[in-house]
């Protein structure tokens, strides 16, 4: 009993299991889901490890540089905190739909501190359909000749977002590495005009269903 009630590690062969798990919410799972469709389930490959109680169609968790509680209940996501409490701290932030990610929190917070900030009404949005605006004309695909300007966008508004600057650990060159990296997949678009950067967008993950759009 006390074995089928704790988490546990995922491992390789299961990762049909999960992929079909994380389709049943495509939308919100859209940046683990890319990473295990991608990459497999190896800790190295992913970037972390996937963790589950009672089966990954019952209950899920990513631990990595994010914490992200997939699915669940209240027991669940408990449990899954507990895990977490049991080793070095790996993640800067605990991203997941509000009902999972904030009791989880609670479980949390009083070992790691205070969050940053605690957002439990951040909307997300989806679009399946056509656009209901033109698009703008002047927003063109990146190229490596605008990795300067874009990458001064991109560090500006990563530091809005999340409050903390990339560049911190060890000089930037790990973001522009991940920016670059990006431009060079074909996935990053903007609107720059005299070598300032107006307006950009960029896709940061994509399963086989969903493209998840940041900027």
């Amino acid at each position: 009993m006390l074995k089928l009630l704790g988490t546990r590690v995922l491992g390789t062969r299961e990762r049909d299991a999960v992929v079909r798990a994380l389709g049943a919410d495509p939308v919100a799972a859209c940046m683990i889901a890319a990473r295990v469709q991608q990459r497999g389930l190896g800790r190295s490959a992913l970037g972390g490890e996937m963790w589950t109680r009672g089966g990954p169609e019952r209950a899920l968790c990513f631990s990595g540089g994010n914490l992200v509680p997939l699915a669940g209940t209240r027991h669940d996501v408990e449990a899954f905190a507990d895990r977490a409490l049991r080793g070095p701290r790996l993640c800067t932030s605990l991203v997941g739909r509000s009902e999972l990610a904030i009791p989880m929190w609670a479980v949390l917070e009083p070992r790691w501190g205070p969050a940053r900030e605690v957002r439990s009404d951040q909307p997300l949005l989806a679009l399946d359909g056509a656009p209901a605006v033109m698009p703008d004309p002047e927003v063109r695909r990146v190229t490596m000749d605008d990795l300067a300007p874009y990458l001064e966008a991109a560090v500006a508004m990563f530091i809005e977002e999340v409050g903390i600057d990339p560049r911190l650990h060890d000089g930037g060159q790990g973001y522009r590495e991940r920016v670059a990296a990006t431009i060079r997949a074909g996935r990053a678009w903007a609107r720059i005009a005299d070598g300032r950067v107006l307006f950009k967008a960029e896709v940061g993950s994509y399963s086989d269903r969903v493209g998840q759009i940041q900027g």
